[in-house]
Formats: C-alpha cells, structure tokens, sequence
C-alpha cells in the first residue's frame, strides 16, 4: 500500500501544474494569435488605402489625358498646326477620294445532292 501512496502522489502533485501550463500556453497563444492578426487587420486596411487612393489619382490623370486627347484631335487645333508648321496641306478634290463599298456576306449557294448512277441504270440507258 504503502507504494501506491507514493505513485499518487507523483501524480498529484504535477497533475495541477502540467494542467496550469497546458492553459497558461493556450491563453498566452490565443493572445498572440488575437495581436498578430490585428496587426494583419491595420497593415492590409493601410495597403487599401494607399491602393484606392492610387486608383484616385490614376483616374484623375486618365480624364486629364483624355481631355488632351480630345483637344489634340480637334480640327481647329489640327489647322493651326498646320498653319504654324506651314506644311501647304489643303482638302482632297472629290475627284481624290475613292468611295469603297463594303462587301456583303456571300450568297451561299444551294446545296447540291451528288447524283450517282448504278450500273443497272447506266446498262439501261446504253441500250
């Protein structure tokens, strides 16, 4: 008996510890896991905004570049241009713009069945 006491009370006794750092592991990594992924929540909210703030600026510049665009293409600005570089150019007589007509889809021409003749048909028709 007196053995059995002494293999209890080993247990006993690291029982309650072995129990107190499996939970102080499990709330001290539950910690850690919460921090780490609040710090992941802030950096990925600050890369948003830094993305969507580029994506303000790109617009901004596509509309700037499309209204260049536009002025560049405009005829008045396209004359004086012109005018400016003095490059003597003029409009096409009619007589120099050659109107093409667009072709239409092909007529598809109409199915045909093939025609064979067998050999009784073609001995008849030799006699």
């Amino acid at each position: 008996m007196a053995r059995n006491r002494k293999a209890h009370s080993v247990a006993i006794r690291f029982g309650p510890a072995v129990k107190a750092a499996v939970l102080c592991l499990l709330i001290g990594g539950s910690g850690i896991g919460y921090v780490w992924q609040k710090e992941q929540i802030v950096r990925l909210s600050q890369e948003f905004k830094k993305r969507e703030t580029n994506l303000v600026r790109l617009e901004k510049e596509n509309e700037k570049l499309r209204k260049q665009l536009a002025f560049l293409r405009s005829v008045d600005y396209l004359e004086g241009r012109i005018k400016d570089l003095k490059l003597n150019l003029a409009p096409p007589q009619p007589s120099q713009i050659w109107r093409l007509t667009e072709p239409g889809p092909e007529p598809s021409a109409p199915e045909q069945t093939p025609q064979i003749a067998s050999r009784n048909d073609h001995a008849l028709a030799l006699h």
